[in-house]
């Protein structure tokens, strides 16, 4: 396969999973879900999880704040750069959104920053805190599926993101010297 019929084989799937996504007229539960984490990976939940950590997790908590802002921050960066670079229209841009009515931060889709940040401060948080796995996890990935349910991403997009930021998340826990 060439790498054009790859792109036009992942671009003919985000846009046939839009379609469906766009159209399904959501239980009340799910939009309020969908809704909440994506407000909460506006930055305020990695804020508030970041500052009690700090405040609770003693010098484990001061290594896993700074590995996540560090991985965080270059994800920013990077996510800023790659979305200007391929300049890929919203999902919602492109069709309207049946119940989702919140506007875009930026006009660009690909990758998401919202998952990329999501990943990128919760892994470190994860290998510092086990325990905390599972929550962590569950606000990360709920951030990345508000993103396609909102139709604020493709797939793509935040399948992209969520890779970036364990990436970032992995290398940053790696540099910091304990």
């Amino acid at each position: 396969m060439t790498q054009q019929s790859i792109l036009s084989y992942i671009e003919s799937r985000d846009m046939r999973i839009m379609k469906r996504v766009h159209r399904w007229k959501a239980p009340a539960w799910v939009r309020q879900w969908m809704i909440c984490a994506t407000r909460g990976g506006d930055g305020w939940l990695w804020y508030v999880v970041c500052a009690a950590i700090l405040v609770f997790g003693g010098a484990e908590g001061y290594h896993a704040v700074c590995e996540s802002s560090m991985a965080a921050a270059v994800g920013i960066f990077l996510f800023l750069w790659l979305k200007r670079a391929t300049g890929r229209k919203r999902p919602c841009a492109i069709e309207p959104h049946c119940w989702a009515s919140l506007l875009p931060p930026d006009q660009f889709s690909f990758p998401s920053g919202h998952t990329i940040t999501a990943f990128a401060v919760a892994v470190p948080l994860m290998l510092h805190f086990p325990e905390l796995g599972a929550a962590l996890l569950f606000c990360a990935l709920s951030i990345a599926l508000s993103r396609v349910m909102l139709g604020m991403h493709f797939l793509s997009d935040v399948m992209a993101g969520a890779l970036l930021g364990i990436v970032l998340g992995y290398g940053a826990h790696a540099l910091v010297v304990r």
